[in-house]
């Protein structure tokens, strides 16, 4: 049994990355539904089929626990994933709460009710699906009380990291944090909501400006991770296995991108 981890497209590398740093021991098997991707212009009907689908071929590979390392599929397929789909020997989990929890400076798994925390003005910058659904306001409501959410659907910019084009990223997301401050001039924190995003952090963070703390999701979703492991022994997948790679793309195409996001070889093959 192995740990399955679940994106759209490569934007899942970068929480890949953090867990296999944060678990070293821990067998991870990654899908990349590539062929599909991006999820964040779809509907939730299409998300919800396509991303089911990629969980069933992750259970084949025996991974009893998946991640969703994609933020479209967390905001718009999880909760209906979770209450109506998956049978109770198996686990997926999101990435909006890690994310929410240490926004809200809650300990991993905290689940008391809603209180005041200190920042109030929160940027989320996702892809439109994800906007659309709300779903980080969501969660956030279950943990903190009289945040303001000022959300930005960042469009183009994951076609433009899939492509490889940070010339054009880098003038994408300068115009939408530009859009963003027009709504709300101060924010005390932003939200890289989409996995994709971290690969843009430096750029991020410069055009927001130094008073704007920047959350991005892989290190926590990695922290949130081995938490869990430790509260769930049973999850647990085999030790010092190899890692395995999966797309439902062009495995040449896609293992060369991948290469070049982690900076090592990477080797997909065929789902």
């Amino acid at each position: 049994m192995a740990v399955g981890i679940f994106d759209s497209g490569l934007g899942g590398l970068t929480v890949f990355s953090a867990v296999e740093k944060k678990m070293p021991d821990q067998s991870f098997v990654y899908l990349g539904d590539n062929l599909n991707a991006p999820y964040g212009v779809r509907d939730a009907s299409n998300v919800f089929d396509l991303t089911t689908k990629c969980i069933e071929r992750l259970w084949d590979e025996g991974c009893d626990l998946v991640v969703l390392a994609c933020n479209t599929a967390s905001a718009a397929a999880l909760k209906k994933i979770q209450e109506e789909w998956v049978p109770k020997n198996k686990r997926v989990l999101g990435v909006f709460v890690p994310l929410i929890e240490s926004l809200t400076n809650r300990s991993w798994g905290d689940n008391s009710p809603p209180k005041e925390v200190k920042i109030q003005n929160v940027a989320l910058f996702a892809t439109p699906s994800t906007v659309a659904s709300r779903a980080f306001q969501r969660e956030l409501a279950y943990r903190a009380i009289g945040v303001d959410v000022e959300s930005q659907a960042c469009g183009g910019l994951v076609d433009a990291i899939e492509d490889g084009d940070l010339i054009l990223a880098d003038a994408l997301v300068r115009s939408h944090v530009e859009a963003l401050k027009r709504k709300m001039p101060n924010p005390q924190a932003a939200i890289l909501g989409c996995t994709h995003y971290p690969l843009l952090e430096n750029i991020f963070k410069e055009a927001l400006g130094p008073s704007v703390e920047v959350f991005s999701q892989a290190n926590l979703v990695a922290a949130s991770l081995s938490d869990y492991l430790l509260r769930h022994p049973e999850m647990v997948g085999e030790i010092k296995a190899k890692n395995v790679f999966i797309t439902t793309g062009d495995p040449v195409i896609v293992s060369a991108r991948a290469t070049q996001f982690l900076k090592r070889p990477v080797k997909f093959k065929p789902a």
